[in-house]
């Protein structure tokens, strides 16, 4: 069966316009709810959100669903997606909710499904829950709601319990008007460094707007020009982190990846096909098998999974360790990273020295039918054309998951080259779709 709202990633969308209504999500829920119940007898769901002003209007509209159906809802108020993923397990619930569109702007917002254990739902739940929308499902027993006091502390208690002592170390972090915005500093506090906290003040429509692990330039110049030993920027949902070292330069996921790789001697570590050719050719020169998936991190997960791998993950920050949780976490993978610097002996900047990178450049093309250009009987001709100038390189290009557009990434060995591929296909495809 063909999903229609579920992406691979939840269902995201403009909040207010379908599917994200609350008349819609209000249906959402008494379908989650009688899905949850053909599952259990008086099951729970966790509810968490970011910081969008969106997010009270559609967390009670899909509690308002699961309660209609005989679920109990307890309400875990802002909190980092990961936390939400961790207490599910933690507290033992049947299934959880996360009400946020990560690091897109603040008018789009997103609901996310996990389930035991705190994996994201399967495929099939979806496809059921997606059957049932269809329904007139009405209310078939109430159920009651309440607050979870505790959700936050229980979480920061578990960061801590797996980060290494900081003491001394400077850290300027971006918390990009996010559900980091109060966790992370006190984690990082907590566990022995001064911490000099920006973009702390969400106020429902700051949420990612030009800063976070999106747009770490501000961060990179604060950690510069104030002296600090790094910079830590997480996304609008906290499961992204990019670090800074203390000149200024940004270190992505596949620096992250790279470190832990070789310190924890991984075997395997599955990237996607964004991730950079350096880390690929830095990997696989220390014996580390790459694997690549498509973008997001479901198929990271799938693929560790089905290699028996533990550490893999995405260019954006979005960095998955198995042995820790089932999904990525900004935090913990900022921790363990240091962690792992830690255990090196080495600093954090002779690392990012460590892994050269492939100039790469990511250009975005709007357009209204993504089909119609993935589908275009010249699209392969212009890709291979476009990868021969590039002299060594390559060219990838996929639809968005999210938004109305084609994304090329271009990435080789000489960074004029990259630049002039790139603006050759996206021609290309602009005069296709004229």
């Amino acid at each position: 069966m063909k999903r229609r709202y579920f992406g691979t990633d939840g269902i995201r969308g403009e909040a207010g316009r379908e599917p994200l209504t609350p008349e819609f999500v209000l249906r959402l829920g008494q379908a989650a709810g009688r899905y949850l119940r053909q599952q259990a007898e008086r099951p729970v769901v966790l509810i968490g959100k970011d910081t969008r002003e969106s997010g009270d209007l559609l967390e009670a509209a899909l509690a308002a669903g699961l309660l209609s159906q005989g679920v109990a809802v307890e309400h875990l108020g802002i909190l980092p997606t990961p936390g939400v993923a961790f207490l599910t397990a933690e507290l033992g619930a049947d299934a959880s909710v996360v009400i946020s569109a990560s690091h897109n702007p603040y008018q789009d917002n997103g609901i996310k499904f996990f389930g035991p254990g705190g994996t994201k739902l399967s495929d099939e739940a979806e496809a059921a829950i997606e059957e049932l929308l269809g329904a007139d499902l009405g209310t078939t027993r109430i159920a009651t709601v309440r607050n979870h006091q505790e959700a936050e502390r229980i979480y920061m208690d578990r960061l801590a319990r797996i980060g290494p002592r900081l003491d001394g170390l400077r850290v300027a972090m971006d918390t990009a008007n996010g559900a980091t915005y109060r966790v992370a500093p006190r984690v990082f506090q907590r566990l022995g460094a001064e911490v000099f906290a920006v973009f702390t003040t969400p106020d429902g429509r700051n949420i990612n707007k030009g800063c976070g692990s999106t747009h770490p330039e501000t961060l990179a110049r604060i950690v510069r020009e104030g002296g600090f030993d790094l910079g830590v920027a997480f996304d609008g949902d906290g499961d992204r982190v990019v670090l800074i070292d203390h000149e200024g330069r940004v270190a992505s996921g596949d620096h992250l990846l790279f470190i832990n790789a070789v310190v924890r001697e991984e075997p395997l570590v599955v990237g996607t096909i964004m991730s950079n050719l350096g880390l690929e050719r830095a990997l696989r020169e220390r014996g580390v098998a790459f694997e690549r998936t498509p973008v997001g991190d479901r198929y990271v997960y799938e693929a560790l999974l089905r290699r028996g791998g533990r550490l893999g993950g995405e260019q954006s920050g979005h960095v998955l360790f198995l042995d820790h949780l089932p999904t990525g976490d900004g935090i913990q993978t900022a921790l363990l990273t240091l962690a792992a610097v830690q255990e090196s002996g080495r600093p954090f900047e002779a690392w990012v020295d460590a892994l050269p990178m492939y100039p790469q450049t990511l250009v975005n093309v709007p357009v209204e039918d993504k089909r119609r250009v993935m589908e275009h009987p010249e699209l392969p001709d212009w890709i291979a054309r476009a990868e021969a100038m590039l002299g060594g390189g390559r060219i990838n290009v996929r639809p968005s998951g999210t938004e109305p557009l084609v994304r090329i990434m271009a990435e080789g060995p000489e960074e004029r080259a990259v630049h002039e591929a790139a603006a050759w296909l996206k021609a290309r495809i602009e005069a296709a779709v004229e």
